[in-house]
């Protein structure tokens, strides 16, 4: 194992872990093998570090600095990606903690209050369809029994991947005493955006995040052979569900104004036709769609119109739709007063200065943990912008300077 704690090298130990040879990137999916070797990896060298390592109830990990107790100074990230997903999103937040430890620890740092960093399970929700999972079972935000009765696409629950990767899914729910032991939480992520490469800045602190949830869509036609059946015949969900999709995009499409401050997004990522055969006309057809905008009203309403505009558009088919809820966050709004602390921490070191605030459209466990405690979050220029596609990057300097930042708010909120 290696002796550096650098966050350039600790990411290069995981580089191989998980990648995708048919999607490129990595996929990473909740309790299957690469996720999996990432749990082992980092209660390695968390342990290495000499911190007390620990799962919880809900399959995240802890690693301690520190006796547990209240106060407890959290930080840390995700170790799963989306299916095809890129090399920063999670494992950047989690290699960033373990290196800024390791530099206070080098530097004879002795915290007064304890730090934690935490590993979250299945943040992407790419496996189990809920995103930031492991951080919404804790704050009990989701029904423990519904989770531990969702499949993956292969059928297996997550209360049996959970029961095999020594998660006792009996126990899976709200989480009072890791709760209560946290006084904060900061998450440090790769900017999913490149608002940081237009200003010229390494590292920004989050003021928000949009509100968002997902939903999964049910196209229901009848299946038929494709040769026999004339074209006039047919209510064929493809058709319908294409046409949606579209009505969606256009939807938010006329709504998003970013140059005037008006974020509205919509999106479907995953299509499923039921039987799925080249010479069969579908009998069904499921969809995913994720729905973002600046405030819960302002979300709330876009779902609604999408939803009307996508059963018109199924109902010119002759097809029926389903419109299920499968998750939703309102707006975060970070607290401002950890927010001032942070960046006060960074402008008292010349190699930050003032750094920017930023918004972010992508959700974030810090942001289900912000309706129990004080959360923050650190972003890291990403040149590209891109991100959950093996597009995503982050210079070996910027990723120094994200470590480095946070363990300079850890220090400041630790000592």
């Amino acid at each position: 194992m290696s002796d550096s704690w650098d966050v350039v090298d600790l990411l290069a130990e995981i580089a191989d872990v998980g990648r995708d040879p048919v999607r490129g990137g990595y996929s990473r999916h909740v309790f299957e093998p690469a996720e999996l070797e990432l749990r082992a990896w980092f209660t390695r060298r968390a342990e290495q570090l000499g911190l007390t390592v620990e799962p919880d109830r809900n399959g995240n990990i802890w690693a301690h600095w520190g006796e547990p107790g209240p106060g407890t100074v959290g930080t840390g990230s995700h170790l799963d990606s989306v299916p095809g997903g890129g090399a920063y999103d999670g494992p950047l937040g989690v290699a960033s903690a373990l290196s800024a430890v390791a530099g206070l620890k080098a530097d004879g740092f002795v915290p007064v209050r304890p730090v934690a960093v935490i590993a979250f399970a299945e943040e992407e929700g790419s496996r189990f369809g809920i995103a930031c999972l492991g951080s919404k079972l804790m704050t009990g935000a989701v029904d423990p029994a519904a989770i531990a009765a969702r499949a993956d696409t292969e059928g297996v629950t997550f209360a049996q991947a959970a029961d095999a990767a020594g998660v006792d899914s009996a126990g899976i729910g709200r989480d009072d005493e890791r709760l209560s032991s946290l006084g904060c939480f900061i998450e440090l992520h790769v900017e999913q955006g490149r608002a940081l490469t237009d200003i010229g800045a390494p590292v920004a602190v989050a003021s928000a995040i949009l509100a968002h949830g997902r939903w999964r869509l049910a196209f229901h036609g009848e299946g038929n052979h494709a040769g026999a059946t004339p074209m006039a015949d047919r209510r064929d969900p493809v058709v319908a569900a294409s046409a949606a999709i579209l009505a969606a995009r256009d939807v938010a499409a006329a709504a998003d104004k970013p140059g005037g401050g008006v974020s509205a997004r919509a999106t479907v990522g995953r299509i499923v036709p039921v039987p799925g055969g080249t010479n069969v006309i579908a009998s069904r057809v499921d969809a995913w769609l994720d729905v973002r905008g600046d405030t819960d009203p302002a979300t709330r309403a876009l779902v609604a119109e999408i939803s009307a505009a996508m059963q018109i558009a199924a109902g010119k088919e002759g097809c029926r739709t389903e419109i299920i809820r499968e998750s939703y966050l309102p707006e975060v709004t970070f607290d401002p007063g950890l927010r001032d602390s942070l960046r006060a921490a960074l402008a008292a070191v010349p190699e930050f200065g003032e750094v920017p605030v930023l918004a972010t459209g992508a959700g974030h466990d810090a942001g289900v943990l912000a309706a129990e405690l004080p959360t923050a979050m650190l972003f890291v220029r990403n040149p590209t912008g891109v991100s959950h596609a093996p597009a995503e990057s982050s210079s070996d300097d910027d990723c120094r300077a994200g470590a480095a930042a946070l363990a300079t708010v850890l220090a400041a909120l630790a000592g």
